[in-house]
């Protein structure tokens, strides 16, 4: 398994995955990232982080049935892997740890 780092976006990603659970394919991520952010990422660059995600083991991947939305054509789904949400766990206590310590003067306007 690659490194176990998340970057922002391999982390929205995920979650986007996990948001749609059985029905996570490469288009239904791109629009649940820009549902959930504002964003409009490119299907390449979801394509690229979602191959990414999956060669770290956070992800598996596997051919859906044939629709006929797509021609008769199978689409690739994601499902996140016990790896994938122990990695998104970590990246969330980690945030929270830092949240919590930042002084509560800085947010009161004090120093800095």
């Amino acid at each position: 398994m690659k490194g176990t780092y998340l970057g922002e976006f391999e982390e929205l990603v995920l979650l986007s995955v996990g948001i749609l659970s059985d029905d996570a394919h490469g288009i239904a991520v791109q629009k649940e990232l820009e549902i959930q952010t504002g964003r409009n990422p490119m299907i390449s660059s979801v394509h690229k982080v979602l191959v990414r995600l999956e060669d770290k083991g956070y992800l598996r991947s596997f051919m859906g049935g044939a629709t006929g939305e797509r021609g008769g054509r199978r689409k690739r789904l994601y499902q996140m892997t016990a790896s994938g949400k122990n990695a998104l766990a970590h990246s969330r206590a980690l945030r929270n740890k830092m949240w919590d310590a930042v002084p509560q003067i800085v947010w009161e306007g004090g120093k800095g």
